[in-house]
């Protein structure tokens, strides 16, 4: 009688609310291509980081202070006296970076099976407006611990605005609500971290996934699975995405939580690279860190800035590095989206890019001397190069067939026995006798088989890039 009662309750709700149509239509009915591969868990984690995200940071507005007084005095009491507070508190740091992580490394699969282009390009722009979003919360909850690195890198990318015509001071004004970086400001950075950026951004993710399910998912291959369906007019190279691909983004999930975790409970600080050493200590308007640089998801950004001698320009190349990604379905000209039957014009600039982009990122964590300062203008010139030049050269690539369906990729199973025979095409064997008399075999590396190894990887490498 109980269970009758619970589930004519359930139907009363479905039949005002129809969860069982968006269950079927973007899950049970939806069918995603079946040769997804790693990269494709990059999305989904996105999804559970931001997920941790606002659970974490609902935690710590329970006991935080928006207060210039209070602020820093507020995270310490989080950390020391709350309970389980720190472990709250290290999960939306290295969240906030590991956020950046799974969204860079999305951005990059996009970039290697052309998710951008033709008919997904609105997709694109929406994952690019989340990316902005993203940037945005980062920085205005990079102001709320208070810390000497929090008020002096608020201070310095607020006071880039200033450098705008006309409206620069006024704009800057604004954002800080005091001609300094004060109370006035950490508070309405709160209100924007806590409120009108989250809401802003899970608008953007709904929409996001809309777009998404409405021309459906990319693949490795870059073919369109629509082309070719059965008598139900279900794509042939399509599986459902429940169960198949949600019990398969668990093993991702898994992987990614032992990292997260690893990072969490034995490296929260990364070296300095998530939470800043200058950031334990009090905000002090009187006192300038010796090194003032962002964190480490906005450090390429901030390097292309410097790179510029001029003020104004280096806000306009800073902010042109983002404008740029939102054209990218346009400036790509090739008829080919998978990286794997492009040529190898597109690999080569997309290899230069990937380095110029952590060269970037790293000469940003670094002091402004001229020998790093020459090295950034050079590669702000490779990750401009391969924007703007990129109508030209996907025109001119000679590109591989495209296969008219999926093509099936070697699974984990097929490729542990290449690695085992790797390992020991790369190690020799030596026999050596025990005290007890017994003998072993032991491993060691052998340089005549690494060479020949390394050699046979080098000519792959060259073979794909032609």
């Amino acid at each position: 009688m109980k269970s009758n009662r619970l589930a004519n309750c359930g139907n009363w709700v479905l039949d005002r609310l129809p969860l069982a149509n968006l269950w079927n239509d973007h899950m049970a009915h939806y069918y995603a291509p079946k040769n997804f591969n790693f990269w494709y868990f990059f999305g989904s984690l996105a999804l559970l980081v931001l997920v941790n995200q606002f659970l974490t940071g609902i935690l710590l507005t329970m006991n935080y202070k928006p207060d210039a007084k209070l602020a820093f005095d507020s995270v310490e009491y989080i950390m020391r006296e709350v309970n389980w507070g720190w472990l709250v508190r290290y999960m939306h740091s290295t969240g906030a970076s590991a956020f950046f992580v799974v969204v860079y490394l999305h951005m990059f699969r996009g970039l290697l099976y052309g998710s951008f282009k033709h008919p997904r390009e609105l997709i694109w722009i929406f994952g690019m407006l989340i990316f902005v979003a993203l940037m945005a919360e980062a920085f205005m909850g990079y102001l709320l611990p208070w810390g000497q690195m929090s008020y002096w890198g608020a201070q310095v990318i607020i006071s880039l605005f200033s450098a705008i015509p006309v409206i620069g001071d006024d704009l800057s004004l604004w954002i800080r609500g005091d001609y300094v970086v004060s109370d006035a400001t950490l508070n309405r950075f709160f209100a924007f971290h806590v409120i009108a950026i989250p809401l802003a951004l899970v608008m953007l993710v709904v929409l996001h996934i809309m777009a998404l399910h409405e021309v459906g998912s990319n693949n490795p291959d870059g073919v369109n699975i629509k082309k070719v369906k059965d008598e139900h007019g279900i794509p042939l190279d399509g599986i459902p995405f429940h169960p198949y691909y949600t019990v398969k983004d668990i093993v991702g999930v898994a992987v990614f939580l032992f990292f997260f975790a690893t990072v969490i409970f034995y490296l929260p600080e990364m070296g300095g690279y998530f939470l800043e050493h200058a950031n334990f200590i009090p905000a002090d308007p009187l006192k300038t860190p010796e090194h003032i640089a962002p964190l480490w998801y906005f450090t390429p950004f901030y390097a292309i800035l410097r790179a510029i001698p001029d003020k104004f320009a280096g806000v306009i190349g800073m902010g042109g590095a983002i404008v740029v990604l939102f054209l990218l379905p346009w400036l790509d000209r090739s008829p080919i989206r998978s990286i794997r039957y492009r040529g190898g014009l597109y690999k080569k600039a997309l290899l230069l890019f990937v380095i110029s982009f952590i060269g970037l990122g790293y000469l940003g964590t670094q002091p402004a001397t001229p020998t790093a300062t020459t090295f950034a203008r050079v590669f702000t010139a490779i990750y401009f190069g391969f924007f703007l030049l990129m109508p030209l050269y996907t025109r001119w690539e000679k590109s591989k067939p495209l296969p008219t369906r999926v093509t099936d990729q070697p699974t984990l199973e097929d490729r542990i026995p290449v690695w085992i025979a790797t390992f020991k095409e790369m190690t020799v064997s030596q026999p050596i006798k025990t005290k007890n008399g017994t003998v072993i075999l032991p491993r060691r590396p052998d340089l005549t088989g690494i060479i020949n190894v390394t050699i046979r990887l080098a000519k792959k490498l060259k073979a794909s890039m032609d």
